[in-house]
């Protein structure tokens, strides 16, 4: 099985990991009720499932984002290019400054 194929895999399985205790806790701390909700009507089940299906996906895909994105080779080399600087203009002592227009002749 090729390694970017694993990857997904595994990190697939760590983020449904994850909805199961993101969903286990809400369903703990009674987050809106959601306790009652789920044991108290007849599609109760259906809508446990729904909410760790569809945070599993969520957190699968950033799971699997942040772990293609730590994958990154670090391009901060201190030897590479030359900084550029470039003079302020003066500004006389009295503080006016000469303006010129296009339209304007001088």
């Amino acid at each position: 099985m090729p390694k970017l194929v694993r990857l997904y895999i595994r990190q697939v399985l760590i983020g449904y990991l994850i909805s199961a205790a993101f969903v286990s806790l809400l369903m703990w701390f009674n987050v809106g009720n959601l306790w009652h909700l789920v044991t108290h009507t007849s599609g109760g089940w259906i809508a446990l499932l729904m909410l760790f299906i569809f945070n599993g996906v969520v957190f699968a895909g950033v799971q699997f984002g942040i772990s293609i994105m730590r994958m990154a080779e670090d391009d901060n080399d201190a030897g590479r290019g030359k900084r550029i600087t470039f003079a302020t203009p003066t500004v006389p002592q009295d503080g006016r400054v000469a303006v010129r227009t296009a339209n304007h002749k001088t």
